[in-house]
C-alpha cells in the first residue's frame, strides 16, 4: 500500500492553526494532558520571530550561540564570519519558553547584549499584550479593548478625494458626526485640509475658518472623543481649546511646536508615517526595507514625543497607508500591521476608500471601494489594529463584529492555572 490522497484517515491527522498562546493551551488541554504539562508545553507551541537591526559585530555570534543553546536559532549577515561587516541585522527564531531562558543569559553578556535583551523583552511583552486600555485625551478618554474600535472620518474640505465638499457647512458636518456615533463610531476625526497626494496646502488661518465652526457645532452634541486631523500646531492648539481630544498628525509629530502643544494640553496624538509632505510624498516611495523603515521611523517619532513630555499612554501609531507608499507597499503594511504592536502603542489603520484599494479593484472610483475597504478593515483588525479609520462607519462596525468574536475566541484563557500562567507576557 502506498501513501496518497486516497488512503484511509485512521488517526485524523491535521495540521493545527493557532495564533495565540491561549489557543495553544486550549488545544493541549483538549488531550486531557496533565495541567502542569500543559503549562510547560504551551510556551513551546508558537514561534515568535524577532528582528533586530544594527547589532554590533561582536554581539551577533554570541547572540546566535545563546539562542542555539536554548533550542532556538538566529540568522545574521554572512559577513559576521569574516568580520567584513561592522554590524548586522539579526532575526531571532524562538518560542515563548526559549525566550524566557534566553533573556537572563543575554543580560549577563557583554557587547550591549543586556540592551538587546531588554528591547526584545519589551517588544515581546507589547506584542503579546491584550485587554482593555484607556487613552486619556484632553477632555475625554478613549477606551480600547479587544473589540476593534472605529474612527469615523469627516472631511471639512472642498477637495478631499472621497467626500470633498459634502460637509463644509457646520450643520452638515454635525449631522454626519451624530449619525456616525449612532452607527457605532468610538471617535470622530475631523479634518479641514486635504492630505491626498499632490493636494494644495492650506494656510492655518484658512484651515481654522473651516474647522472652528464645526467643532463649535460638535461641542456637547457628541459624547465620544473628537480627533482633529491637522499638521499645524496652531490649529491643533485652537482645536483642543474648542473641545478636541486627540491630534491626528499626518506629519507624525515631526514639529517641535506640535509636540509642545500635545504635551501642554494633555491631548492624545496619532503619530502617522509620511515621508515629506503631501505635495512630494509620492516621490519618496523608494524604500530599501519598507516595514523596517516605517517601524523605525515611528519608534524614533514616539521616542522624541516622550522625551518632549508626551506621556506614552497618550500616543497611538499609524503606518500611513497611501502616504508616500505605492499601492503594493500599502497592501504590505496592511498585511503586517500587527508588527507595529511591538512598539507598545495602539495601532491605527486607515484603509478607507484609498487608492491602493482602487488599484486592487483595477481602477474602481473611491465610492466604489466599500467592499474592499471592509475587507481591509477586517484584515487590519485581525492583525491587532486597535482602531480602524473609515468613512463608512455602519458597514465597518458590522464587519468588525466578526473580528470581535474571533479575538474573544483566541484570547479566552485556558481553564488550568498552569496553562493560564504560560500565556502571560512574561518571557
Amino acid at each position: 500500500m502506498t501513501d496518497g490522497p486516497g488512503d484511509a484517515h485512521r488517526f485524523g491527522a491535521r495540521v493545527l492553526e493557532w495564533q495565540t498562546l491561549p489557543e495553544v493551551a486550549r488545544e493541549l488541554e483538549s488531550t486531557d494532558c496533565d495541567p502542569e504539562g500543559v503549562g510547560i508545553m504551551t510556551r513551546k507551541g508558537r514561534v515568535f520571530p524577532v528582528r533586530l537591526d544594527a547589532v554590533p559585530l561582536k554581539a551577533a555570534p554570541l547572540l546566535k550561540q545563546e539562542m542555539l543553546s536554548v533550542g532556538g536559532d538566529a540568522a545574521h549577515a554572512r559577513g559576521v564570519a569574516d568580520h567584513s561587516v561592522s554590524a548586522t541585522a539579526v532575526v531571532l527564531i524562538g518560542t515563548w519558553g526559549q525566550y524566557r531562558y534566553l533573556l537572563p543569559k543575554l543580560r549577563r553578556q557583554p557587547f550591549r547584549l543586556r540592551e538587546v535583551a531588554d528591547e526584545v523583552d519589551r517588544a515581546l511583552r507589547a506584542y503579546a499584550a491584550h485587554g482593555p486600555r484607556t487613552v486619556p485625551g484632553a477632555h475625554r478618554s478613549l477606551a480600547l479593548g479587544d473589540r476593534p474600535s472605529v474612527m469615523g472620518v469627516i472631511n471639512v474640505t472642498p477637495d478631499s478625494f472621497s467626500d470633498g465638499g459634502r460637509f463644509l457647512e457646520p450643520e452638515a458636518a454635525g449631522a454626519q458626526a451624530e449619525a456616525m456615533v449612532a452607527e457605532g463610531a468610538a471617535v470622530v476625526d475631523v479634518g479641514a485640509e486635504s492630505t491626498r497626494p499632490g493636494a494644495t496646502p492650506v494656510a492655518p488661518e484658512a484651515e481654522w475658518r473651516r474647522l472652528g465652526p464645526v467643532l463649535e457645532r460638535l461641542r456637547g452634541q457628541v459624547d465620544v472623543p473628537i480627533s482633529v486631523d491637522t499638521r499645524h500646531a496652531e490649529v491643533a492648539a485652537r482645536a483642543i481649546d474648542a473641545g478636541a481630544d486627540l491630534v491626528n498628525d499626518v506629519e507624525g509629530l515631526r514639529s517641535e511646536a506640535m509636540r509642545a502643544v500635545v504635551a501642554r494640553t494633555g491631548a492624545a496624538a496619532i503619530v502617522l508615517h509620511m515621508p515629506g509632505d503631501p505635495t512630494v510624498m509620492q516621490e519618496r516611495t523608494g524604500y530599501a526595507d519598507l516595514r523596517g523603515e516605517v517601524f523605525r521611523w515611528l519608534a524614533e517619532a514616539t521616542d522624541r514625543a516622550r522625551a518632549d513630555g508626551v506621556p506614552a499612554d497618550r500616543l497611538l501609531v499609524d503606518p500611513g497607508l497611501g502616504f508616500g507608499k505605492t499601492p503594493a507597499q500599502s497592501l504590505e503594511l496592511l498585511v503586517h500591521a500587527g508588527e507595529l504592536r511591538s512598539l507598545g502603542y495602539p495601532v491605527v489603520v486607515g484603509p478607507s476608500r484609498k487608492s491602493f484599494l482602487g488599484w486592487a479593484l483595477h481602477g474602481a472610483a473611491p465610492l466604489d471601494r466599500l467592499e474592499a475597504g471592509l475587507a481591509a478593515a477586517v484584515l487590519a483588525a485581525d492583525r491587532g489594529a486597535a482602531i480602524v479609520r473609515t468613512h463608512d462607519v455602519g458597514p465597518t462596525v458590522r464587519a468588525l463584529a466578526l473580528v470581535e468574536q474571533v479575538r474573544a475566541l483566541r484570547g479566552a484563557l485556558p481553564s488550568s492555572p498552569e496553562a493560564a500562567a504560560a500565556t502571560r507576557p512574561e518571557p
